[in-house]
């Protein structure tokens, strides 16, 4: 039973993920599910018919046919405009994705009519930007022309025409073309109070609640008592359920939900900083089974408009794991000094916390040698505290979330820094590097595959011309490196130095 339940839980994440991938191509979502649920469905069929694993090479093949398949067919039924700015017609560059607010109301024949057109071009002032030709699509208005100021100073001052000449019924999209020039699109506000398009829309959809205080409240306190099991479970203690068995879970569920929650609270705050609306963090509670025994799959928020520019979009992405990385590092570093070192088995498994290789990890490595010095040699491992183990799965989420594809932090982060098209060709190379890196860390395979079903394009800020700060850059950098010491494993001579 414990292979289906495994087979649901993934058969359910994957759903979401591909929801998301679904909005940019017409195939539909069951095919694509089906798809990048194959190999599962597959192996799990092999392991119940003949009670053996299926072979580790004929699951790489099966798993990259589907990948390419899944890819196929995304690209085959792909909607236009395309999610990265890299076709033409006629000539000229097509806008790359426009953030999901901009888009949720029904294209209409002519966003703007004829009357409105001198306004429109009155927003452009010669010497700010002059405007050559304008486009008009059916969910957006597209000006081309010449930057002749700062990208900052450009589309702030025509955001402020626009605000002035149509009030809110338009979002400012700024964006740079394959040939490095930088155009504007207007496409319509669903929120708008004073366009046609506010009253298409349901009463619910324009006094849409963003927080829901309850429902944050009750997921909490779901998650609190899931994570305390977990610990009971991991310890073979939850079939003697009792108020003093559940106390011995608490450590670990409270350090585990101090750093996701700060994590989510760091992104909450970044947005409300930048007035972005955001609903609250939300845990995802799960009741723990022997093969996912962790009681969560971590938490989220769900930002509810559009990023302003580049320096919010880092700001936000950057904020959660800092903000749950430096909670995160002294709660490992006390739960280390306190876990005790034991013989490492001949087998090892991954996340083994009873005798887990602290080798596995650059990071741990070296906070493990850190806290325990000597006592810590060749072929010894970690019988982790429930502070380390809650601490080392906090890093990990870290981890996982600075992978630099998509809608990840990570994602944000390069996008920021590197521009939408840039930061999508990083996140491509990174998943292929990961899949490479898998067969190095088995345990990251499965990691390597959810990347493949996550889109690689992050979506654009309002200005996503304007580029970040020098000391943005470098945070960025060290957010990256930080990736690299968590997932990468201890080097031989790293190992060697420190007697690992």
């Amino acid at each position: 039973m414990n292979p289906l339940i495994l087979l649901f839980l993934l058969g359910l994440i994957t759903y979401f993920i591909v929801q998301r991938v679904a909005v940019v191509t017409r195939s539909p979502v069951w095919l694509l599910w089906l798809v990048a649920m194959a190999p599962a469905i597959v192996s799990s069929g092999w392991v119940l018919a003949k009670g053996k694993p299926m072979p580790s090479q004929t699951i790489l093949i099966l798993s990259g046919v589907c990948l390419l398949l899944y890819w196929f067919l995304i690209q085959r039924n792909r909607l236009s405009p395309p999610p990265v700015n890299s076709a033409a017609v006629d000539g000229q560059e097509q806008p790359a994705t426009l953030p999901k607010e901009a888009v949720s109301v029904p294209a209409s024949p002519r966003p703007i009519d004829k009357a409105e057109e001198t306004s429109l071009q009155n927003c452009f002032p010669w010497s700010i930007y002059y405007l050559q030709n304008v486009e008009y699509r059916p969910q957006a208005v597209i000006c081309r022309g010449q930057l002749r100021s700062k990208p900052e100073v450009a589309y702030q001052t025509i955001q402020e025409n626009v605000a002035e000449a149509f009030g809110d019924r338009f979002y400012l999209v700024f964006q740079e073309g394959v040939n490095q020039k930088p155009f504007f699109v207007l496409v319509p506000n669903p929120r708008s109070q004073t366009g046609v398009e506010a009253a298409s829309l349901p009463a619910a959809k324009q006094k849409e609640t963003i927080n829901r205080p309850f429902l944050a409240l009750g997921l909490f306190v779901a998650t609190f008592f899931t994570t305390t099991l977990a610990w009971l479970d991991l310890e073979k203690k939850a079939a003697q359920l009792s108020p003093a068995i559940l106390v011995t879970g608490l450590p670990y569920a409270v350090t585990l939900m101090a750093i996701l929650g700060v994590h989510e609270l760091g992104h909450y705050l970044a947005a409300r900083r930048y007035k972005i609306k955001a609903t609250l963090p939300y845990f995802i509670p799960v009741i723990p089974i022997p093969l996912f025994p962790f009681g969560t799959f971590g938490a989220f928020i769900q930002i509810r408009s559009p990023i302003p520019n580049r320096r919010a979009l880092f700001d936000v992405g950057i904020a959660g794991p800092l903000s749950g990385f430096v909670v995160a590092l002294p709660l490992l570093l006390w739960g280390l000094a306190h876990s005790d070192v034991v013989r490492l088995p001949e087998k090892l498994e991954a996340f083994n916390f009873q005798a887990l290789d602290p080798s596995f990890s650059i990071l741990l490595a070296l906070l493990s040698k850190l806290t325990l010095g000597s006592a810590l040699t060749t072929g010894f491992g970690l019988n982790l505290h429930p502070v380390a183990v809650a601490s080392c799965l906090g890093v990990i989420v870290t981890a996982f979330n600075l992978m630099p594809v998509g809608q990840l932090d990570g994602g944000h982060i390069v996008h920021a820094m590197f521009g939408q098209r840039a930061g999508a060709a990083i996140g491509q190379i990174a998943r292929f590097l990961l899949l490479a890196l898998s067969f190095v860390q088995p345990h990251l395979l499965v990691w390597a595959i959810l990347l493949f079903l996550m889109p690689a394009t992050d979506e654009p800020a309002l200005n996503d011309v304007t580029e970040l700060d020098n000391r943005r850059d470098l945070w960025g950098i060290l957010a990256l490196g930080l990736l690299l010491i968590i997932i990468l494993p201890m080097p031989s001579a790293l190992g060697k130095l420190l007697n690992l």
